[in-house]
């Protein structure tokens, strides 16, 4: 999901990147590695914070074009909030990925950016929505994404089970991450995650050096 140029043109800056969402016992854990690339080959930053909050209890990462994943994110806020003065509620999450999905839809042929939304609401509890590069939309209780997404398909297959328990999960969340960020030259640094409930928003941050191992690296 990276913008190709030829050589004559400035890369554009990339998440190239590894992002998931997964669904437990009464809500959701979001998460994402820390790195940004240029053209796949050139790691500018190893702290970009790609887990953004877009209302209260709802969550998005993103992938894609930096540039173009910020500029939607940032017009997303801006709706969902003027959408919850008007409602005088907060909004759904499907709200939220739906207004997501209508940005990337009507700018699909500017925007190369792709989205996971996550979050809890008082309608449907926790949940979780892709929104694909062009703007379609599914709702899934897993997902994965970006360039280190193609690692872990096995380990997602095989490792998630519905209605885990918050520590269950949280710890899936995490050695996924790890996973993706050992074999993807573009995914790395830290693991950035937010677990969602009724309750509240939790913030997790695991550094690379204390991210599970599995293999020599």
């Amino acid at each position: 999901m990276e913008k190709h140029c030829t050589n004559s043109q400035v890369k554009g800056v990339s998440t190239g990147t590894t992002i998931l969402a997964a669904t437990f016992d009464g809500g959701v854990v979001i998460g994402s590695d820390s790195r940004a690339s240029m053209g796949g080959e050139y790691v500018s930053s190893k702290t970009i914070n790609k887990v953004i909050q877009v209302h209260d209890q709802i969550f998005c990462c993103m992938a894609g074009s930096l540039a173009d994943a910020q500029a939607v994110t940032k017009a997303a806020k801006f709706h969902l909030s003027f959408h919850s003065v008007q409602m005088e509620s907060p909004p759904l999450v499907i709200s939220a990925a739906s207004v997501l999905k209508e940005l990337c839809y009507k700018n699909k042929d500017e925007l190369q950016a792709g989205f996971i939304t996550a979050g809890w609401d008082r309608k449907k509890g926790p949940q979780v929505y892709v929104v694909a590069l062009g703007g379609m939309l599914m709702s899934q209780p897993v997902t994965i994404g970006g360039s280190g997404s193609t690692y872990i398909y096995g380990y997602v297959d095989a490792k998630y089970k519905p209605n885990m328990s918050r520590d269950e999960c949280l710890q899936f969340a995490t050695n996924a991450l790890a996973l993706a960020m050992g074999r993807d030259n573009v995914s790395g640094g830290v693991a950035h995650l937010v677990v969602i409930t009724e309750t509240g928003v939790e913030h997790v941050v695991v550094p690379g050096n204390k991210l599970p191992k599995f293999h020599d690296e």
